[in-house]
């Protein structure tokens, strides 16, 4: 009995400590699912490549540099086998794109019943592409052609029309031997003639628009096209290729009004260092949805690129893995400095940004500029009052930039956008200046895991990766990719010089040779091999003829076709126009 009156009290006291064990117990549990919900998904940082959380670089040591653990990052540019501020052998390349005494006068061949209207799609640089192959397309007609209409309802819009961004008439009068050209199209029976609206497929050539346009001009007498982009083949005769580099590299010259803006900012920077690389740097909001690709944001980054992609109803879902192996994404900020530094370029180089809003805003930039602190754009080196002019017109403002990155000694671009193309070609036309591309394919395994690696190999890597994507002569095959990126046709080698200077190098090596033979070093000459197709990612369309053939094959063409502009067609922005500025 004794033990059992013990026993009793022990345990009533354990019956009422079992509710307030049970309670805290649980209240704990639901802490602990709480914390889980708020922490970021493993995916969301540690799985994917964390471009956005920026891994902490050391730059050069010191009481101000960040802290690192292996990865040190040097403040000069180190040891380079090349002058990075230019191209090897440019002096020996020069544009050439005068018309054959072949290529008739436009006097000789332009029908007076004819008149062909253009009206553009896409931001300033898609445009501009619009506007060369206008011209080739009136030529290939035979046709007056009608100063083209700017797009002013797309994405971007902007109210500006040719006469505001392009000298008219330095356009009309520079052309007239190759294609007459008119400001707006004469009145028929005394009141404005409207013409016939159709479009045609992308990349069409001659025999397309022989086949297509033709016809309808001979019936009605004036046809405008519309969405007119890279609505003309790669694919043409050396004479109507020369023809679209007279226009793209001679005919169209900015206004007065731009031009003088834009020389201001080249001279600011050119006072402030001898060099500068000018950056396309093309990591805003909508770049980033339209590629699909992930950076490392979480939920919130889904959220709001998602919101953007929205506005594209055909915009396919990409796997963003899938796209970055495939050398679609545009490198981080941070990535682009550190591609810089590894090629040579030491924190004292001045860079010049265009770019519109960056995604992240100052966080993103913020390892770039730690990199490269003399960090500039139209908006830090001139006024608000300079830039009020141009402020409300993406057009003209995306002028300003494409001036300053043209007369840049260096350009790099992050992307293979339209304007990234046809600066790319002007800059081969114009004397192979350098223009540094991301060979983005080889550099994403490299960024993923540049911090199990020394600096001195992940320089070693990257100048190798980046051989055949620097803008030098010859790097890129005759007839590959987009003509205004690579108008091989326009551009001519004196031969002379070149051999001339090889006998006087090798003269030069004999006598280094026979004076120095026991102190002289062997320098080992890497031959430029050029792009690697499996580098390029694939953005290329097939021409008309290949685009008719396939579907073709598949039943899907009979040789008809709607031409002629639905009325209720959408007015939703293509995707290429995502790519244009």
């Amino acid at each position: 009995m004794s033990f059992q009156r013990r026993r009793y009290p022990y345990y009533n006291r354990l019956r009422r400590l079992l509710p307030l064990v049970f309670a805290v117990s649980l209240s704990l549990l639901v802490l602990f699912a709480f914390l889980s919900f708020l922490a970021p998904h493993p995916g969301d940082s540690d799985r994917l490549p964390p471009r956005l959380r920026h891994t902490s670089i050391n730059i050069g040591g010191g009481s101000d540099s960040i802290k690192s653990a292996a990865f040190r990052v040097p403040r000069d540019g180190g040891r380079s086998d090349r002058d990075v501020w230019r191209s090897r052998n440019a002096e020996f390349f020069y544009g050439c794109s005068n018309a054959s005494t072949k290529f008739p006068n436009s006097k000789a061949v332009t029908r007076n019943d004819r008149y062909l209207a253009i009206a553009t799609s896409g931001g300033l640089n898609q445009q501009r592409t619009g506007i060369v192959d206008a011209v080739v397309a009136a030529r290939i007609l035979n046709a007056t052609l009608v100063v083209p209409k700017l797009d002013q309802k797309s994405y971007w819009k902007d109210a500006s029309d040719f006469s505001h961004i392009f000298d008219v008439d330095w356009f009309v009068s520079f052309l007239s031997d190759d294609v007459r050209v008119i400001k707006q199209l004469p009145q028929k029976g005394g009141r404005p003639w409207s013409p016939s609206r159709m479009r045609v497929p992308r990349k069409c050539n001659e025999r397309c628009y022989i086949n297509r346009v033709l016809p309808v001009l001979h019936k009605r007498h004036a046809v405008q096209l519309n969405k007119f982009d890279y609505r003309l083949s790669n694919k043409l005769s050396d004479e109507l290729q020369k023809l679209r580099c007279r226009v793209n590299y001679h005919a169209l010259k900015f206004t007065d009004p731009i031009l003088k803006m834009g020389n201001e900012l080249v001279r600011r920077m050119r006072l402030r260092s001898k060099h500068f690389i000018a950056l396309h740097l093309r990591f805003e909001p909508d770049m980033l949805a339209f590629s699909g690709c992930y950076y490392g944001g979480g939920d919130k980054e889904r959220r709001e690129l998602a919101a953007i992609r929205r506005r594209w109803k055909t915009l396919h879902i990409n796997n963003p893995e899938k796209q970055r192996r495939q050398g679609r994404c545009p490198l981080t900020p941070e990535e682009v400095g550190l591609m810089l530094r590894a090629l040579g370029y030491g924190s004292d180089v001045h860079i010049y940004v265009a770019s519109g809003e960056v995604y992240g805003g100052e966080e993103s930039l913020a390892p770039l500029k730690a990199l490269f602190p003399h960090f500039y754009s139209k908006d830090t080196i001139a006024t608000k009052e300079e830039l009020e002019p141009f402020a409300s017109y993406s057009s003209r403002m995306a002028a300003l930039d494409f001036l300053v990155c043209d007369e840049s000694d260096v350009f790099v671009t992050n992307n293979n956008g339209n304007m990234a193309k046809i600066l790319a070609g002007r800059r081969r036309y114009f004397g192979h200046k350098p223009t540094v591309r991301p060979n983005a394919k080889k550099l994403y395994r490299l960024f993923l895991n540049k911090e199990n690696t020394t600096w001195e190999e992940f320089t070693s890597r990257v100048r190798s990766f980046q051989r055949g994507f620097m803008g030098e002569p010859k790097e890129v095959r005759a007839g590959r990719g987009e003509f205004h990126e690579n108008p091989s046709t326009c551009i001519c080698e004196d031969t002379e010089a070149k051999a001339k200077a090889q006998i006087e190098s090798r003269k030069l090596g004999k006598k280094n040779k026979s004076t120095n033979k026991d102190t002289a070093a062997a320098v080992v000459t890497v031959p430029n091999d050029g792009q690697s197709e499996e580098d390029e990612p694939d953005w290329s369309e097939p021409d008309y003829e290949e685009e008719q053939s396939d579907l073709q094959d598949r039943g899907l063409y009979n040789g008809t076709s709607l031409d002629y502009d639905d009325p209720s067609t959408s007015d939703e922005p293509e995707l290429e126009e995502m790519l244009s500025d």
